[in-house]
C-alpha cells in the first residue's frame, strides 16, 4: 500500500482525532491542498500529482501516530480498506539492525585504559547529550568493523564503573536501538529550529560526571559541545510524542514496561571538532536510575556539517566493566528523526566538521533519559 493509499484509508474520525493530527495540523494542509489546487488551475494530472506528493510527504507520519495511539485496531481499519499487500503489513519504522560482520574469532585485544593521571569520566552528567541516527530504511553507512577506531576513541573504552555486582548484569552488551522518522510536524520542527537559534547566548559548555568529582565537570579530552538546559515547553511537547510511541519502541527492544518517574532534556549543540568519547548514560550511581535514551536530530536547512555520527557498539562485561567489542553500528544524523536505546549501551559521537563554525550551522540535538 503506497503512502496515499494509507493516507486515503483514514476515516474522517481518526483524521479528526487531535492525538493523530493538532488543529494547526490539519488547517496547514488543507491550505497547501488548496493552494496546490488553485495553482494547478483546470489540469487534473497536475492536480493528482501534487496531491500524491503531499500524501507521500504526510501519509507516513499519520500512519506512524495513528498506529501509537491506537495499536492494532488501526491495521484492521487499513487493511478493511486496502487489502493485505505485503506493503500495508510494513511495522512502524525501526532500527534494529541487521549486523554486520563480527570481527574475526580469536583472543580478544585488551581493552585501554585510561591514563593514571587523568581518568576518564565514566558516564554523563544530566547535562550531557546523546546521538545521532541515518534513516532506518537505508543500508549502513559504516559496518561494523573490528578495524582501528577513530582517534578519539581510543583513549577510554570503560564505560561503566557502578556497585552493581558483575553477575547481576549481561556479559553481553549488544548494540540495539529503535528510529522513528518525521516524528515532529513541520511546524514544530521550524518554531523548535527557531527558539534554538534565538537563545544561542544560553548555551553553555558541556559538562560529564567524574568519579572524583561531586558535580559534573567539563572535559575537553572527555567531551566537546555545547548544551542549552532550559528548553521550555519543548520538553513537554516531547515527552507527550515520545508516550504515544513508548510502549511500541519498549518491545522492540526487549525492555520492560515502566513508570516514568523523571525526565531529563536538554538541546546540544555541536560545531566544528566537537564529540563524545565511549560512554553509557547510566554508569554511576547519581545517574543509575536512567532507563531509556532518547535522541531528537534537526539541524538548520542546508545542513552545515558533516560528520557527528552515532555509534552504538557491542560491549562485554570485563572485570566488572562493559568494553567495546570493536564492531560497531553507524547511525548519520537525519533531519526529524529519533532514536531509542537503553541508557546502558555503550556509544560514541564521532567528530563533527563545520566549515563555517557558525552556531547556525552547528548539529542539534533534543536529548534526553527516561528515569523509572
Amino acid at each position: 500500500m503506497t503512502p496515499k493509499q494509507v493516507l486515503d484509508s483514514f476515516s474522517q474520525t481518526l483524521l479528526q482525532d487531535e492525538r493523530i493530527l493538532s488543529p494547526q495540523e490539519r488547517a496547514l494542509l488543507s491550505a497547501i491542498v488548496q493552494h496546490a489546487n488553485a495553482g494547478s488551475g483546470a489540469n487534473q494530472s497536475m492536480r493528482e500529482s501534487v496531491r500524491a506528493v503531499i500524501a507521500s510527504s504526510v501519509g507516513e507520519v499519520v500512519a506512524q501516530r495513528a498506529f501509537a495511539v491506537l495499536g492494532g485496531s488501526i491495521v484492521e481499519r487499513i487493511l478493511e480498506h486496502g487489502g493485505t499487500s505485503s506493503e500495508s503489513k510494513r511495522p512502524v519504522t525501526e532500527y534494529l539492525g541487521p549486523k554486520d560482520p563480527q570481527p574475526p574469532t580469536g583472543p580478544k585485544p585488551a581493552p585501554v585504559q585510561p591514563s593514571p593521571t587523568s581518568p576518564s569520566p565514566t558516564s554523563p552528567s544530566p547535562t550531557s547529550p546523546s546521538p545521532t541516527s541515518p534513516s532506518p530504511t537505508s543500508p549502513m553507512t559504516t559496518p561494523k568493523s573490528p578495524g582501528p577506531q577513530p582517534p578519539h576513541a581510543a583513549t577510554s573504552t570503560v564505560i561503566s564503573q557502578t556497585s552493581v555486582a558483575a553477575e547481576e548484569r549481561p556479559n553481553v552488551l549488544p548494540a540495539r536501538c529503535v528510529v522513528l522518522d518525521e516524528f515532529l510536524a513541520p511546524q514544530e520542527l521550524a518554531e523548535l529550529t527557531s527558539f534554538i537559534l534565538d537563545h544561542e547566548d544560553s548555551f553553555e559548555a558541556s559538562e560529564v560526571i567524574s568519579p572524583h568529582s561531586e558535580g559534573g565537570v567539563v572535559n575537553y579530552e572527555h567531551r566537546s559541545s555545547r548544551v542549552l538546559m532550559d528548553i521550555g515547553k519543548y520538553q513537554d511537547l516531547m515527552l507527550d510524542r515520545i508516550r504515544t510511541s513508548l510502549p511500541d519502541v519498549l518491545g522492540k527492544l526487549g525492555m520492560e514496561e515502566f513508570t516514568i518517574a523523571g525526565v531529563e532534556a536538554q538541546v546540544t549543540a555541536s560545531n566544528e571538532g566537537d564529540f563524545f568519547h565511549f560512554h553509557s548514560d547510566n554508569g554511576s550511581e547519581r545517574v543509575a536510575s536512567r532507563y531509556l535514551t532518547f535522541v531528537y536530530f534537526f539541524h538548520r536547512e542546508p545542513r552545515g556539517f558533516e560528520g557527528g555520527e552515532l555509534r552504538i557498539h557491542d560491549a562485554r562485561l570485563e572485570n566488572g566493566e562493559y568494553v567495546s567489542e570493536g564492531t560497531y553500528q553507524t547511525m548519520i544524523p537525519q533531519q526529524n528523526q529519533i532514536v531509542f536505546f537503553p541508557c546502558e549501551v555503550l556509544h560514541e559521537i564521532t567528530p563533527v566538521k563545520c566549515a563555517s563554525r557558525r552556531f547556525a550551522d552547528s548539529r542539534f540535538t533534543l536529548n534526553g533519559w527516561l528515569r523509572r
